[in-house]
């Protein structure tokens, strides 16, 4: 069970953090608690289960990323975790994950690769391609974007 005060904690947190220097002191304040206070009970949260990560949602087309690419690789399952390694290292691409193959979808590892333009994705690939050995692989390009929110567990009053 949370308490009013915890949740009232959570349901700041549901929202935009402060683009200020001391964001979370920022909140505290909102609250009228303490900061430390506040990232103790963060801690604490995590501690319990309750909060797995805080995340930034980066708008990449408003950054002047406009193409997006998802490349499914198709990478021996011996060698996944040897290559989902050397693929994180890369900047470009903001999230490496495994999947399930399929009869007629034989890729197993995705980049979410972001960049100016196609040209950018597409030589970002061909750079771990080559250091990976992995030369199998699709583009699956991003044409319409339709949410990016986050969860409202608990809405403010």
């Amino acid at each position: 069970m949370l308490s009013p005060q915890e949740k009232k904690i959570i349901s700041l947190l549901q929202r935009d953090i402060p683009l200020t220097p001391q964001p979370y002191a920022d909140l505290a304040s909102e609250l009228e608690l303490e900061e430390e206070f506040v990232l103790a009970k963060l801690k604490e949260f995590k501690e319990r289960g309750i909060l797995r990560r805080i995340g930034a949602v980066l708008y990449h087309q408003r950054a002047g990323y406009e193409a997006n690419s998802m490349c499914a690789w198709q990478v021996p399952a011996v060698r996944v975790d040897e290559v989902g390694k050397i693929m994180a290292t890369f900047p470009q691409a903001s999230h490496v994950y495994e999947r399930p193959t399929y009869d007629d979808w034989p890729y197993n590892l995705f980049t979410m690769i972001h960049g100016r333009n196609r040209e950018e994705c597409e030589a970002v690939a061909s750079e771990i391609s080559g250091k990976t050995g992995i030369d199998d692989y699709i583009f699956l390009y991003s044409t319409r974007e339709f949410k990016k929110a986050s969860m409202d567990y608990f809405p403010r009053e």
